[in-house]
């Protein structure tokens, strides 16, 4: 779907009758609103949300304008003058001037938070994903964001840079800043994708989801789904 076309008013048309919705990554400003919009959709239907990368940066930035109350909430990516910057450079970028090659590319480790949606898909509390941007959620607004709800379940093990976000009563609303697909293959899901899946598939069969580790077998639709750890 084109988030381009996505506005205010037509929002709750153009996303009626969705499973779930999965904000992918990307850079530039073009759509950016309407996956802001998407993000706000699926948090309030309670409809199962993946966020991938900066589909992370938009929920956080959907999160900080509606629940935090500060309405020009924004990335600097998108708008460097915005007095509430809750997307930012990494702390190690703030200076640099030339910026070409200096993204965070690779496999990098993180720690998850115990008894998390993404701990519980994972099956482990220590990770290695595949990365590849340069903003970050701004380390300032952490406490705010997590006193109104939202759940860093992911960051480095240093505690320096939020990795998986997600929210404490929600089916599924869960967001990383790294790239899941990297890691994914047809006959071999990773975790976030199941965990997706699964519950859009409970919640479409009206049932309560129910998280599994990846030594579990999940009965889907009369199916037996079996999950699997990223490689």
């Amino acid at each position: 779907m084109d988030s381009e076309l996505l506005t205010k008013d037509n929002v709750d048309e153009m996303l009626a009758n969705l499973g779930g919705i999965v904000v992918p990554g990307g850079f530039g400003h073009r759509g950016i609103e309407g996956k802001i919009l998407s993000a706000k959709y699926a948090r309030e239907r309670r409809l199962p949300f993946l966020g991938l990368c900066l589909g992370l940066q938009c929920a956080v930035i959907e999160f900080a304008r509606d629940v935090l109350g500060t309405e020009d909430a924004n990335s600097t990516e998108f708008d460097m003058f915005t007095e509430h910057p809750v997307i930012d450079f990494m702390p190690d970028q703030r200076t640099m001037q030339e910026k070409g090659g200096t993204m965070r590319l690779g496999l990098y480790p993180a720690r998850l938070t115990p008894g998390s949606k993404a701990a519980q898909v994972y099956g482990s509390e220590l990770i290695y994903e595949r990365h590849r941007h340069r903003f970050e959620v701004n380390n300032q607004y952490r406490p705010l964001l997590e006193a109104a709800g939202m759940v860093l379940s992911g960051q480095s093990p240093d505690g320096r840079l939020v990795e998986i976000i997600e929210l404490k009563d929600h089916p599924w609303f869960v967001a990383s800043q790294f790239h899941p697909e990297f890691r994914s293959r047809p006959d071999r899901p990773h975790p976030l994708f199941d965990g997706f899946i699964g519950s859009a598939v409970a919640l479409a069969n009206g049932r309560k989801p129910e998280l599994h580790g990846p030594a579990d077998e999940v009965p889907v639709g009369g199916e037996l789904l079996g999950t699997a750890t990223a490689e």
